[in-house]
């Protein structure tokens, strides 16, 4: 994609529900993201099958870094899988999940 999230879709991730979020829910969410970022084959990548480990680099495209933004915001999200943020645009997050 190489059009800016709109606020709609940067809404969706800000309230996406994370309490409690089964397995196949997190990919969704994590499907949605990809979706919108720009350059997903660059700096989106997502590993591993029960735990996830996901990182993003933005590239410093600004539609990118709405995208973090709208995940820091989601605090659930956040707060649960957050791992580490480095200079330039770079995050980390792992995430554990659960069947259901």
């Amino acid at each position: 994609m190489t059009e800016y999230p709109t606020e709609e879709e940067l809404k969706t991730i800000r309230e996406w529900d994370m309490v409690g979020i089964a397995a196949l829910d997190m990919l969704r969410f994590l499907d949605y993201i990809k979706d919108l970022w720009w350059m997903p084959d660059w700096g989106f990548h997502l590993k591993g099958k029960r735990v996830l480990r996901l990182e993003l680099h933005t590239g410093g495209w600004s539609g990118n870094e709405d995208i973090i933004e709208a995940l820091q915001s989601n605090f659930m999200f956040w707060a649960m899988y957050w791992q580490q943020s480095r200079r330039g645009g770079h995050y980390k997050f792992r995430m554990e999940l659960t069947s259901g």
